[in-house]
């Protein structure tokens, strides 16, 4: 195993140990629930954005390791960024994740360490589930908890 291999892998194993943001954010602006029915993740997340910038972002759930570790750095990759930089993000990390579409110009960071997941297609939606709930987010406004939408990798895209 190389030794980028391994860093990769301590980075993952190392946001499903301690998930960076977890739990839920007081009074958010967006929310929305994901669902992968394949292997049983789930995943909320909370985002308060204003003036056009993800201000914080957290997320709540249960699923495997590679599911908790993409919400885990999904989380600190979008803080801070404009609506249209995060969009950009998913952008690059669904071309790392499917080699399709635009995307591959965009700087991921530590979100490459995913990128081994490629090899396993079962598992890319365990690592787009948070990506796509994310995506539901921004194009909700939050009301009340009974109007957060659910996404499902069911009915998503990889």
């Amino acid at each position: 195993m190389s030794e980028l291999t391994e860093l990769y892998q301590e980075i993952i194993l190392d946001h499903n140990r301690r998930p960076r943001h977890f739990g839920a954010l007081a009074e958010p602006s967006h929310r929305a629930r994901g669902y992968n029915p394949l292997c049983g993740d789930e995943v909320e997340i909370f985002l308060r954005i204003a003036d056009g910038k993800v201000v914080d972002a957290t997320f709540e759930g249960s699923g495997c390791a590679i599911s908790t570790a993409s919400a885990s750095l999904m989380t600190e990759a979008v803080r801070g960024h404009s609506l249209s930089e995060v969009r950009g993000l998913f952008a690059g990390f669904h071309h790392l994740m499917t080699g399709k579409g635009e995307g591959a110009e965009t700087e991921l960071g530590k979100l490459e360490a995913l990128a081994g997941v490629r090899e396993f297609p079962m598992r890319v939606k365990c690592a787009t589930l948070a990506w796509h709930t994310l995506q539901s987010a921004l194009e909700a406004k939050v009301a009340s908890t009974e109007s957060t939408p659910t996404v499902s990798t069911e009915n998503s895209p990889p």
